[in-house]
């Protein structure tokens, strides 16, 4: 294990904006269980393709979408308010 100083953009939460040392721009770093859980989203629309079940798929890619949706407006609100352009 390395330790590394960090530039934190946001409060800790379950999805902060750091920059590590050596990067231009920042990036988001997720907990683990917030992670499994977009895991977990993403395996029931699948599941819902493999179905067949247009209206399940709809349903829960759309609340995938909501949720990164949320975390990208955070880390563009972050970068926002330190003057950093997006990469993107």
């Amino acid at each position: 294990m390395e330790r590394v100083e960090a530039e934190l953009f946001t409060d800790g939460g379950n999805d902060a904006v750091v920059r590590l040392p050596g990067r231009r721009f920042p990036g988001v770093l997720m907990q683990g269980d917030s992670l499994h859980i977009l895991h977990g989203d993403l395996g029931e629309v699948v599941e819902a393709c493999e179905r067949g079940d247009l209206a399940e798929v709809q349903d829960s890619a759309g609340l995938l979408l909501a949720r990164l949706d949320a975390v990208l407006t955070r880390y563009a609100n972050a970068l926002q308010e330190d003057e950093i352009p997006r990469p993107y």
